[in-house]
């Protein structure tokens, strides 16, 4: 087993000091705290482009290299829920309906097709 110096140890509380102070910086704060509009409406994204950068590497690779494509249901799914999020975007449940479109799609291709 690997033994644990105090460099480690050290580093470990440094972290760990540090992110609390950082994620709990708000509720120390007497004031309350707005945050700018721009940096509103980027948060409205952060969903979405969570998701597709842990989605986005798995409908193109496979194995670690590019497959193909055309013949891959994991490409229509993903088209699909990306098509039915851009057309009803402004709806409240536009994120989780692109789901339930893209496994609806991905899930004939892969299990009656077997791509």
């Amino acid at each position: 087993m690997h033994e644990v110096d105090g460099w480690t140890l050290l580093v470990i509380l440094g972290m760990t000091a540090i992110s609390v102070v950082t994620r709990s910086f708000f509720f120390i704060s007497e004031r309350d705290w707005r945050l700018p509009d721009w940096a509103q409406r980027g948060l409205q994204y952060a969903p979405i482009a969570a998701l597709t950068a842990v989605i986005a590497p798995d409908l193109v690779l496979t194995d670690g290299v590019f497959g193909d494509l055309l013949r891959d249901a994991r490409t229509w799914g993903g088209l699909a829920a990306a098509g039915f999020y851009f057309w009803r975007r402004h709806w409240s449940f536009a994120l989780v309906g692109a789901i339930g479109v893209g496994l609806a799609v991905y899930l004939p291709l892969r299990v009656l097709l077997g791509w």
